[in-house]
């Protein structure tokens, strides 16, 4: 490469670098000063200096007064940092070359280490921990400067005026200030399962490891919101009040759309207990169907104005709801599949060349011949890089929606063509494994999935661009023979050889309820080859290569006209009502407008910005169609499959029979250098390896838990 080229794109990352530097800086103070409100909301300064003087300038015909405050200070501030957010995530992918070179020795590692292991919450560590601890703080502190200054008017002679007793009072506002406090909790509850967001990955996060948090939020926002509604029916019980529990009013609280609203946050709520959710998971699945009736009837029970305090995370998940709905409506090209004896499905299908992820990432896949509404996460196995044209999961035969799939595709009559609709992929922003000197996986029965990716990708930067990759140990532990299998998919049918790549890969295999090999036990797999249908298109980002941009502009233009349109609707039709003596415009009405008005936004501006991305689209499937045309037959196909034996691996992998890992031991030899330990797969496992990395004796072992308990 000439030199000049080289300084350039050297000065020109440098420039980007800087860029990047100044916009964390920016979003990073504007999210603490968001949080700042949330801690100065209850207090009298806020209520007595800060609030009126923003109202003041805010008393305007083109917005009502609470309703502006509350927008500028809850949510223009966040939907500024998700949509600013993106345009940081899209200069990161410009650089993502520049930083595989970047230092190897992770920043506040330490923190990321577990501190609780067996428990409620599951494996936690340092960092979510004392997140955990703050959050907790807010609530306490919300709920004792509320109640302290509710309980601070409420005297003999203020209770008798209302014609209660003093207790009464107090019961009256506890429980109100039980659903203020729960307002916050839902403020965030939307926040962990916004998969698309780029909220997520500016705080080093991805989708599936933060639906603990969203269950965490879900179980606390429930336990008040349930006391808030059991508190309130005791008040009214002891005040001769029922039929309060009717009420609708034309302003003001709904109290009989609040309570619709808890009976189904609670019907939700009931069916996330673990045994009811594991035995009956698709009550569980279709009951959250329920949000929608949940938010709907939540913003009747309070009001718009009310509600842009909560607003954010609901608008994020609504653009990525509209998002995940388009690219739903097109079928993905399925290009094969492998059926492995162990009940084991590798489905590939086809893909953009423009569609790029990082590992470990998943993808939501539907099938409609077996429900046309459930859709199952899965680990992506294959690397963008070293496949371009394919991307490939498996599927382990567990549940009633993979058994039948399996059913489907390992009976003798095998199916010409399958509908898959995908959501996805979901990756993290960056690739922070190659950070360390040796990678660790670890990993029990189909938990070898997400590895699979990292491996592949491994292989590529070590063969095609020379990259000095980490160390790699595997260690997965099988109950039987049969799924020793699952290892032939650690390489693709066709690609980089194993005995041409640079990488140091280790296999220590565990097969633990049985003491000898049983090949000849062993059915061989079986593979399909699926026809070409013109319904089908291989898959590919829906937003085009430039995701994070659209994203960004979406966002922010969306809520731009929702901001217009309000203002119109408020000065020529809303205001002269409210400003009529004999009529005030209806709160509910005023809220429905509101919420009909946020999602013709969002459905016109997504819309919009995936029909402009939908041409580039459709040029790189016809290329990968053009591409497809060039391949072999089916013949060929098989005959590809049998010239990548599983002898290739043989060299690096070593099986063990009749016994477990000894993980403390073999965890412990890798203490000198820094190593990243990864645990997928039962509970159990992931809870032992946890407890060795966060021991006295591993200062190196760096913990990662890959979870597939959703």
């Amino acid at each position: 490469m000439d030199a000049n080229v080289v300084k350039k794109w050297s000065s020109s990352n440098e420039i980007i670098s800087t860029v990047q530097a100044a916009l964390r800086l920016l979003l990073m103070a504007v999210f603490l000063g968001s949080l700042l409100m949330w801690i100065m909301a209850p207090t009298n300064t806020y209520k007595q200096s800060w609030l009126p003087s923003i109202l003041a300038k805010l008393n305007s015909t083109y917005f009502e007064p609470k309703q502006g405050a509350r927008l500028l200070i809850y949510t223009l501030p966040i939907l500024f940092v998700a949509a600013m957010g993106c345009f940081y995530l899209h200069m990161g992918k410009e650089l993502k070359n520049d930083k595989m070179a970047s230092c190897r020795n992770p920043r506040f590692a330490s923190w990321k280490k577990p501190v609780l292991i067996k428990g409620p919450l599951g494996i936690v560590s340092r960092v979510e921990l004392a997140f955990l601890i703050m959050f907790i703080a807010l609530l306490a502190w919300t709920f004792a400067n509320y109640i302290s200054n509710y309980f601070a008017k409420i005297n003999p002679n203020s209770a008798a005026a209302q014609g209660e007793k003093v207790w009464q009072s107090k019961l009256d506002s506890a429980a109100l200030t039980l659903g203020l406090v729960g307002n916050i909790c839902l403020a965030f509850l939307f926040f962990p399962v916004t998969r698309g967001s780029s909220l997520l990955p500016l705080f080093g996060l991805t989708s599936e490891n933060s639906i603990k948090y969203h269950i965490w939020l879900g179980n606390i926002t429930m336990t008040l919101f349930t006391t808030h509604g059991i508190c309130f029916i005791i008040y009214w019980a002891v005040t001769n009040e029922l039929s309060q529990m009717f009420k609708w009013d034309k302003i003001g609280v709904s109290n009989l759309a609040g309570e619709i609203a808890l009976v189904t946050g609670l019907a939700m709520w009931l069916t996330t207990i673990p045994c009811i959710r594991r035995k009956f998971f698709e009550l569980f699945f279709y009951t959250h169907y329920l949000y929608i009736i949940f938010m709907i009837f939540f913003i009747l029970h309070v009001g718009i104005s009310f509600c842009g305090m909560m607003l954010p995370s609901f608008y994020l998940f609504v653009v990525d709801r509209y998002l995940r709905f388009l690219q739903s409506q097109r079928n993905v090209r399925l290009l094969s599949a492998r059926v492995l004896p162990c009940e084991t499905l590798e489905l590939n299908l086809g893909k953009s060349l423009g569609l790029s992820y990082n590992p470990l990432g998943i993808m939501f896949i539907n099938v409609p011949s077996i429900s046309k509404l459930q859709w199952h996460p899965f680990s992506i196995t294959t690397s963008s890089n070293l496949e371009p044209n394919k991307i490939s999961i498996v599927i382990k035969s567990k549940g009633s929606w993979t058994k039948k799939l399996y059913q489907m595709l390992s009976s003798p009559s095998s199916l010409d063509r399958l509908e898959v609709s995908v959501e996805g992929p979901y990756a993290p922003a960056s690739k922070d494994f190659l950070r360390y000197d040796t990678l660790v996986m670890v990993s029990g029965g189909s938990g070898i999935t997400p590895f699979i990716s990292i491996i592949r990708e491994l292989i590529y930067m070590s063969t095609k661009l020379n990259y000095k990759a980490p160390k790699v140990i595997l260690i997965c532990a099988f109950k039987n023979s049969s799924e020793l299998t699952m290892l032939d998919l650690i390489l693709p049918i066709s690609g980089t050889p194993s005995d041409n790549s640079n990488l140091q890969l280790q296999i220590e295999a565990f097969v633990t309820r049985e003491k000898e090999p049983k090949i000849d036990n062993i059915k061989p797999i079986k593979a399909i080859k699926f026809k070409p249908h013109a319904k089908d298109a291989p898959l590919s980002s829906i937003l085009g290569p430039k995701h994070w941009l659209w994203l960004g502009m979406i966002i922010a233009s969306s809520f731009v006209i929702f901001l217009i349109l309000l203002g119109i609707i408020t000065r020529y039709y809303i205001y002269p009502v409210d400003h009529n003596s004999n009529i005030i415009f209806s709160t509910t009405w005023r809220s429905m407008i509101n919420v009909l008005v946020i999602c013709i936004c969002i459905v016109i501006t997504t819309s919009a910005a995936v029909f402009w991305n939908k041409r580039q689209n459709d040029i790189e499937t016809s290329q990968v169609q053009n591409m497809e045309g060039t391949t072999g037959s089916p013949s060929s196909y098989d005959m590809e499959l049998e010239s990548h034996p599983r002898q290739s691996l043989s060299q690096a992998t070593n099986v063990h029979y009749g016994q477990r890992p000894n993980l403390r031991r073999m965890l412990l030899e890798y203490n000198g250098s820094i190593t990243n330990v990864f645990a997928s797969g039962p509970k159990r496992l992931r809870q032992e390896v946890a407890t060795i990395c966060s021991s006295g004796l591993a200062d190196n072992l760096h913990f990662e838990s890959i979870s597939f308990s959703w």
